[in-house]
């Protein structure tokens, strides 16, 4: 396992030392700071390049959308490093669990009871907290009742996901079955992500959750390294690993749900921003891996849109090719895992 200290100097004779410029990049220090440079470039090129009209309104707008990246690249970053971790697994996500699956369900629910005409007349700002609400009480169930307990396995949370997820997926098809067209079409258009025009007030609500989330995880950095050593380990450590796990628990399902609510379902995202910064932090410490899963995502979030926009001309939506990218990784990673 590597760790965030620079190698130590070539001691042996005939052994080159490293130069100072691969010295420096092995600090994790020095690759965030990159990273963070990588965003303000591409956040510069997305807000003021090919302007058609006015600078101003086109910042004022594209501004709202760069928040919006960089809110869902937080909360998805962050609580998927944090469910890795606690999970000892880092093919696991929450979104894998069921929860794009259940928020579809929630959707469908509202649309068959109340119709489009209603779902889409609905003040957002309710529909957004019945949405963060539930999503946040089924997942704060689920995680309690398969980890509480004595009956902690990867396999059987693998299984209930699998089971709940085809459960959701059915009764979802089955009412939007009996809906109209119009109601029918109305409610795909919730089951695509749309990163560039989330709603400002939903959007200032949801980066307060993600925020307080960070701040909640910000005091448990060093608790997170002691828990990448396994559950024994960290409790002959003197870490209170049920009620920390608990915390952390509550603090994912909040994050989750809130950015899901938001921009609505994206899979695999969380999957691929955390794998990548595993391998770019080079470390297993949490005050480097998070931020690294965060400024990875508005890296692939940003990098993504003004790809598909500005060079390519697509106007389709970035969340497609973030899921169909993300199932193939998701793919890769099985398979490698298996033929260990």
């Amino acid at each position: 396992m590597r760790t965030d200290t620079a190698p130590a100097p070539a001691a042996v004779a005939g052994v080159r030392p490293p130069s100072r410029l691969a010295s420096a990049w092995s600090r994790p220090g020095v690759r965030l700071a990159v990273l963070a440079a990588a965003v303000l470039v591409l956040a510069a090129l997305y807000l003021f390049t090919a302007v058609p009209g006015s600078l101003g309104y086109a910042v004022k707008i594209r501004s709202v959308s760069v928040a919006g990246m960089v809110v869902v690249a937080v909360a998805v970053g962050v609580s998927t490093v944090v469910f890795h971790t606690i999970t000892q697994n880092r093919i696991l996500t929450p979104s894998i669990m069921g929860f794009d699956a259940f928020f579809m369900l929630i959707s469908t629910v509202i649309v068959f009871g109340l119709g489009a005409t209603t779902f889409l007349r609905a003040d957002p700002v309710v529909l957004w907290l019945v949405q963060v609400a539930v999503m946040t009480a089924f997942s704060v169930f689920l995680f309690t009742w398969l980890f509480g307990g004595k009956r902690r396995s990867i396999h059987l949370m693998l299984l209930v996901g699998i089971v709940l997820g085809t459960f959701f997926r059915s009764l979802t098809e089955w009412m939007q079955r009996m809906l109209d067209p119009l109601d029918f079409q109305v409610l795909t258009d919730t089951g695509f992500a749309s990163l560039t025009r989330p709603n400002e007030t939903l959007l200032l609500l949801t980066g307060i959750l993600v925020a307080l989330g960070c701040l909640g995880v910000v005091p448990l950095l060093r608790t997170l390294d002691v828990l990448t050593l396994g559950e024994p380990t960290a409790v002959g450590l003197g870490v209170d690993h049920r009620r920390v796990v608990m915390a952390l628990f509550a603090i994912v399902s909040v994050m989750v749900a809130a950015s899901t609510a938001l921009v609505g379902p994206i899979l695999f995202f969380g999957l691929i921003v955390a794998n990548l910064a595993y391998s770019y932090a080079g470390t297993f410490r949490h005050r480097f891996t998070l931020p690294a899963a965060a400024l990875l995502g508005v890296v692939c979030l940003l990098g993504g849109q003004l790809l598909l926009e500005r060079v390519l001309g697509f106007g389709g939506s970035l969340s497609m090719v973030i899921e169909f990218a993300g199932g193939l990784f998701f793919l890769f990673l099985v398979l490698r895992k298996g033929a260990r």
